[in-house]
């Protein structure tokens, strides 16, 4: 080891390094095994595996999804990807659509069908979601999840898919499920996106007959949203002071509401 440091620490150039260094750590494919007490202390170099337990090699992520996806730790099977894969690619033909969902998606397990649910919500896939939750929940195994409503939710309100987002709220609210606060927020956050004030008022209305606690976010994101509506935001901005003394909300120059 002494040799191989004083060459890499020499500045003459070296001929043939590639045959020097080929020689030097040329590694003998067999063990000569000797009992005799002097043989312990000669070091011999084998193929086992001890050999090269030091050396570490650097993996990279290739950016593909890693860890668990819901309520579990299956990544998604070769089933799910190539049930995915044959939704996207049969979306805009009703019939090759309807029929590839009978004779695959319809046969994925419980796991699967959900792992393709979770991956199209987060591809913004929405309405194949929506699709393949209506399946799940004609599934023998379905049972109403708080977590399986409010994800797909979230993802028709960020796709400004609101109608779609309130029937399945109402059909949350008949299974006896009750949104949390991050599902109003994402709510109200779709209807201003979608210019309808009123209706977020109305998600706004429902929030606050709710028995979880608040939170201070769905009433900052209302305050922001209804700028250029000063009598609905100062109902919200009145609810805010009494319901959060401690907090302080933002209130713009007067000429944003165009009361110069």
């Amino acid at each position: 080891m002494s040799f191989l440091r004083a060459i890499c620490r020499s500045k003459t150039p070296l001929p043939a390094p590639s045959i020097v260094l080929h020689d030097l750590l040329r590694i003998p494919t067999t063990t000569i095994k000797d009992s005799s007490p002097s043989s312990s202390s000669t070091p011999q170099f084998t193929n086992s595996p001890s050999f090269t337990s030091g050396i570490s090699f650097c993996h990279f992520h290739d950016g593909r999804p890693r860890g668990p996806l819901w309520r579990g730790k299956k990544m998604i099977g070769k089933e799910a990807l190539f049930a995915i894969s044959g939704l996207k690619r049969y979306k805009d033909d009703e019939e090759k659509l309807e029929k590839f969902i009978k004779t695959h998606v319809s046969r994925l397990l419980k796991m699967d069908m959900i792992a393709v649910l979770v991956e199209l919500e987060r591809q913004d896939e929405v309405t194949l979601a929506l699709k393949i939750f209506r399946m799940i929940q004609k599934e023998d195994w379905y049972k109403p999840d708080k977590f399986l409503y409010k994800d797909l939710i979230m993802a028709l309100a960020k796709c400004k898919k609101m109608d779609d987002a309130m029937q399945l709220w109402e059909t949350m609210r008949k299974e006896d499920l009750f949104p949390d606060s991050q599902t109003y927020t994402e709510v109200i956050r779709g209807f201003l996106r979608c210019g309808s004030p009123a209706d977020a008022m109305n998600i706004y209305e429902d929030m606050k007959q709710s028995p979880d606690p608040p939170e201070e976010l769905p009433f900052r994101i209302l305050l922001k949203g209804l700028l250029p509506h000063p009598l609905l935001r100062n109902r919200v901005k009145q609810d805010f002071e009494e319901i959060f003394p401690d907090s302080s909300s933002y209130d713009p120059p007067e000429e944003i509401f165009g009361l110069r």
